[in-house]
This record gives structure tokens, sequence and C-alpha cells, in this order.
């Protein structure tokens, strides 16, 4: 195949992606994205770029991923896995349905590598769904993109040496939420449960701050001092940042829900400023203004 008609052809693929993986208010320069490649533990890696963060298991037998940002970072990303390995890439794991993570599904998935997910990601990404938050309308995923297989409870791979243990956790961030347990290595990925800033609760996909903190509790128990954590968004983290983040958590939340149940109104709870010393720390991917009404709206539609 002549090289430019090959190149063409490229670019037709991720254009295509990337009409479905991200409003087009939110795009990023791709161009501009540098993949930075950080070591974590004996054969696993953190990949950061734009959207999600990646994380990599990488081994004689192979490379396991788990989720894979936008379709236009690909050929960044297949870099990136180059640098730790020249084995081919073999399964994908993602953490849930969002353009964030699993923008890059179809380009891999044509390469033949096994993607895998929670039973309600296939089926997200399967059928058109409407993000209340972003207002926007993500049609269904193109065929090559889904997961392949899909599990309703856990799943493990015995893979590199390695026990690699994905389960499910009830509806938090979306209502098809994974965490990945690398249990030798002492790594966790927690997709988007855990973030350096406040937390996007999907309400369209059935997010829920109940759940973010039951994600929470459900993951501290898994964890040691010595663990190492793989945000969703953020540099890499340990135990006693998921702890602050779940403790900052609870408290918002029963502040937001005291107000809640004596009557007080949305704009009433955001004035009173219920996340007032967790900003500094916490503010970047929304306002805190928006954080609290996400909390707000899903004690609302609980009827807590």
């Amino acid at each position: 195949m002549d090289s430019r008609m090959f190149r063409a052809g490229r670019l037709s693929l991720l254009l295509g992606c990337l009409a479905w993986t991200a409003p087009a208010q939110q795009l990023p320069d791709f161009d501009k994205v540098e993949m930075q490649v950080i070591p974590v533990a004996s054969g696993i890696y953190m990949l950061v770029g734009s959207g999600g963060n990646l994380g990599v298991s990488a081994g004689d037998e192979g490379v396991f991923l788990v989720d894979d940002q936008y379709a236009p970072l690909h050929p960044k990303i297949i870099a990136a896995v180059g640098k730790i390995s020249s084995k081919p890439i073999r399964f994908l794991v993602n953490t849930h349905w969002h353009w964030d993570h699993t923008g890059g599904n179809e380009l891999i998935g044509k390469a033949g590598v096994l993607i895998v997910a929670h039973d309600n990601v296939r089926r997200r990404m399967s059928t058109e769904q409407f993000t209340e938050y972003f207002n926007r309308t993500s049609p269904p995923s193109p065929k090559a993109a889904l997961p392949v297989v899909t599990f309703n409870d856990t799943v493990t791979f015995h893979y590199n040496g390695e026990e690699i243990h994905a389960f499910h956790v009830a509806p938090a961030h979306t209502d098809g939420d994974s965490v990945i347990h690398f249990r030798r290595a002492n790594v966790v990925h927690t997709g988007d449960l855990f973030t350096a800033t406040y937390p996007f609760i999907d309400l369209s996909s059935g997010g829920s701050i109940n759940g973010f903190i039951a994600a929470a509790d459900q993951i501290l128990k898994l964890v040691n001092p010595q663990t190492k954590i793989i945000p969703g968004h953020g540099p890499l983290s340990s135990p006693q940042d998921l702890q602050y983040h779940r403790d900052m958590l609870v408290t918002i939340r029963d502040r937001v829900l005291s107000q809640l149940r004596s009557g007080r109104t949305v704009e009433q709870v955001i004035a009173s400023k219920p996340t007032a010393e967790f900003d500094e720390k916490k503010r970047g991917g929304r306002t805190p203004e928006d954080f609290v009404k996400m909390v707000y709206q899903s004690l609302s539609r609980s009827r807590q």
C-alpha cells in the first residue's frame, strides 16, 4: 500500500474514533501531548498523557493494559509501550466506559488485543448514551471497540507471573466501574473511583456519591502502607492519599445531606461552601460548585 494512502486511512480512522470519544469543547491539543512512562513496581508502569492514566504490566508473556485514553493518542501510547517492552499487547481492561479511557479501543481491538470489561461497560458502549453533566450524546461505539470478554463480579488474569484481579464495585463513578489489583506487585489501579481532584459523579451512568465512598472503603481494605495506587487522573498515589480523598468525600456528603434534609435548595447549599477547606488541594477537573451540585443531586435522587 502507498504510504500516503496508509497515512490517510489511519487519519480517517482516528478522526472517526475521535467523533465519539470526547466533547469538542474539551478536546486537548493531541499534537502537544507527550506520554510519560512512570515505573511503579517490578514490571508495572503508569502512562500519563491526556485522559485517564494507563496501567501497564510487561513481562515475558506480553503486555497487559488498563485503559487507553483517546484514539488520536494511540500511536504515542504504542510508542511508549514499545519503550517498556518489545512484546505484543495481549489484553486491555477498561475500568469504565468513558471516552477518555476507552477512546483507543477500536484501534487496539483491530490489532487483535482482547478487550475485557464489566458487563455494563459493553452495554453502555453498545448503545447511545446521554451524559447530563456535559449535555452530550455519545453514539454507539464501533464493534471493534467493544469488550469481547465481560464479567459480572470479578475476573483474575494469571499473566506475567502476576495475579491481576479485576473486580466490580457498586455504582460510584458509573455503574460499570472496576478496580484492577496487581496482587504480587502490590499495585492498585482505581480508574476514576479515585482522582487527584474532585471526582465526577456521572449520574446519567448510574453514579452515586455513596457508591464512591463505599468503593474507597473497599479499596482501602486491600492496601497496606507500601501499596502504590494508580488513580484515574493525577499523580501516582499512596493509601494515605486515598484515605484523605475518602474522608473528604464523607465530610462533604454529610454536610450536603444535612442541609438537604433541612430543606435547603442546591443554590443555598452551594453558597454555604461545604468544600471550602478542600478546595485548594482538590480543585481542578471541575469547580467545587459543580461537585457540590452533583453530590446534592445524587443524594436527592437516592431519597436520602
